[in-house]
């Protein structure tokens, strides 16, 4: 394994859930077999051809196994080293949002060359550290798979111009919600206020942007993390009902009935 502070070069997903990994996103390119893993309560398959894209907190990846044959690129990026490297363009909350859902973009042989090639450079530029503009070349690498990566997406998904304005309030949302604001509020109308615009104005603009109203996503990062706490066996479900701010266990079970599809207990046989 390869390293320097801010990337860092694998060959296997298997530590993909380590906590040294915890900061880091997680960007793969699988050269031969495949892989399965459950993300988000979801199983996921990946097969040769496959890019996976996994946002930091890799602990989101559980169950995963990988064939005798799995042959695969891996590159760790922490959020901080990200940030420097994405280009201007607003299509990135699109695609963070996308790959929320769904991590895993199937390449045609095209983006599949171009996505190894876009790996290997970083490899060699990764072990290149006498380059008098080290950093700068490691940026200028990691914006390339970047802008391929939208690229990928858009080609396969579909290009939606978002403005400036949209995209910056769309951040400002997705924040708050990444901030867990939302164990003590579900009410959309708390995230609008918080925004200085209206409920339908929030919900208009989370559709625009990413084809979900608000109240989904509120929903959404909700319920991923009530089923986290509800495999942690050292909280009680009365502890999870305060710890989301739900007016009574009988009120959180209902609540987990209706969004999750089974009952608190059932996470527990």
């Amino acid at each position: 394994m390869e390293t320097m502070h801010h990337i860092i070069v694998d060959d296997t997903l298997a530590r993909v859930s380590d906590s040294e990994f915890a900061g880091y996103l997680c960007h793969a390119y699988c050269h031969a077999g495949h892989c399965t893993f459950v993300r988000h309560g979801r199983q996921f398959s990946m097969e040769a051809g496959d890019c996976l894209i996994n946002p930091r907190r890799g602990d989101l990846v559980e169950a995963l196994s990988e064939s005798d044959d799995f042959n695969v690129d891996v590159i760790y990026v922490t959020q901080e080293f990200i940030e420097v490297s994405t280009p201007q363009s607003n299509y990135g909350m699109k695609g963070h949002l996308a790959l929320f859902e769904n991590p895993i973009m199937r390449l045609t042989p095209e983006m599949q060359q171009r996505c190894a090639t876009n790996f290997a450079v970083i490899r060699q530029r990764l072990s290149q550290p006498r380059h008098h503009f080290y950093r700068e070349v490691l940026i200028n690498a990691i914006q390339t798979m970047i802008l391929d990566f939208f690229d990928f997406h858009a080609e396969l998904y579909g290009f939606d111009r978002i403005s400036t304005q949209n995209q910056q309030l769309m951040n400002e949302f997705i924040e708050l919600l990444e901030q867990g604001h939302y164990r003590q509020h579900r009410d959309i109308g708390y995230y609008a206020d918080k925004l200085c615009v209206t409920s339908k104005y929030l919900s208009e603009i989370s559709k625009k942007v990413s084809g979900l109203p608000a109240n989904y996503w509120i929903t959404r990062y909700t319920s991923l993390d009530i089923s986290r706490c509800l495999r942690d066996r050292s909280l009680t479900f009365t502890d999870i009902a305060d710890l989301f701010s739900f007016s009574s266990p009988a009120h959180f079970s209902r609540y987990v009935q209706s969004n999750l599809g089974a009952r608190p207990s059932d996470f527990r046989e």
